[in-house]
């Protein structure tokens, strides 16, 4: 196992779709849609030697239920990286899709640190609306709830640092908590941007619970761009653009100056 402070895009699932599929009213580009894989990952992040996760990934139920191919369940992936999950003691969750929350149990020590805001909205009659609900999964905001009850929930609300200068920034936009993750000069983008051609294009995503919040979260992450290097949540590119360790398992970014 790696001793360097690093941040690890974890790349467990992927599928073939369609830009008309990924991008917001894409016939309003005047452009041929055209095919377009999307990725799934989760990221490890290692700081002064102790292991955060950001995000647990999709389950292998929730997966095939909705065609996505699973490269490497996330309990393997960790193990393959030297990460036990039963010693895992925090776990970001960037927002409540099934993609990103879909193995809460298999951190049995974990407090789960996501906006106050994100969990309201799905444990709330709105995220139970046909249009957000079927990015979600019942059982996973179940567990999500048990976790809550059980005192293993922290909540953020605007903006939180937590040990080892990891700094967690709510941007909404995609939905209603979405976070954001700064480390080093690093910025884990998750969901805020599933593409870079996002940020190049000004093209939002086809999921969205507040357009104006996603622009908005598109124009934060451009004045950190110029700063920072940044791991969008979805696109293949990211192991394209930094080293790829494991096997292909996973981009590894090492953290500069530390």
């Amino acid at each position: 196992m790696s001793t360097a402070d690093e941040v690890l895009a974890v790349r467990y699932g992927t599928r073939a779709t369609r830009k008309s599929e990924v991008y917001l009213h894409f016939d309003a580009y005047g452009e041929p849609d055209a095919d377009i894989d999307m990725d799934y990952f989760f990221w490890v992040v290692r700081v002064d030697g102790d292991t955060t996760l950001v995000d647990t990934g999709f389950n292998e139920a929730s997966g095939g239920r909705r065609k996505r191919t699973m490269l490497c369940p996330p309990r393997e992936a960790l193990a393959r990286l030297g990460v036990d999950p039963g010693t895992v003691t925090t776990v970001v969750l960037t927002h409540g899709h099934y993609d990103h929350i879909g193995n809460l149990g298999i951190f049995p020590a974990a407090e789960f640190v996501m906006a106050r805001r994100e969990y309201a909205f799905w444990t709330g009659p709105m995220g139970g609306k046909v249009l957000f609900a079927h990015s979600a999964e019942t059982g996973d905001v179940a567990a999500l709830r048990t976790a809550y009850e059980g005192g293993r929930v922290r909540f953020v609300d605007g903006r939180a640092t937590l040990p080892g200068g990891i700094e967690l920034v709510e941007v909404g936009g995609h939905t209603p908590g979405q976070l954001i993750v700064l480390v080093g000069d690093v910025v884990v983008a998750s969901d805020a941007l599933h593409y870079y051609e996002e940020l190049d294009e000004d093209r939002p995503f086809t999921h969205v619970a507040d357009l104006p919040a996603m622009y908005g979260a598109f124009e934060r992450l451009r004045g950190l761009g110029g700063t920072h290097r940044l791991i969008a949540g979805h696109d293949p590119d990211v192991m394209r653009r930094f080293p790829v360790v494991e096997d292909g398992l996973a981009a590894r970014i090492t953290l500069d100056g530390r």
